[in-house]
């Protein structure tokens, strides 16, 4: 029964909470306003992979690199 209590509450967050701001989205009728949060999350993403690669190189360059020889 608690474990029933929990799916019904992990549910209930998803879509009474966290899901509404797509919801919004979804009939707003606006194709610029819908897919405006995924060019924010493309442009994120670019970013985190931009940092990542230099992370990388930095420490490749350093030969700090966790490889098996």
């Amino acid at each position: 029964m608690i474990a029933l209590n929990i799916f019904h509450a992990i549910d209930d967050l998803f879509t009474k909470g966290l899901f509404l701001p797509f919801k919004a989205l979804r009939f707003s009728g606006s194709w610029w306003g819908s897919n405006a949060i995924n060019f924010v999350f493309v442009i994120v993403a670019l970013v985190y992979f931009a940092y990542w690669m230099k992370e990388s190189k930095k420490f490749k360059d350093t030969d700090t690199e966790d490889l098996p020889k």
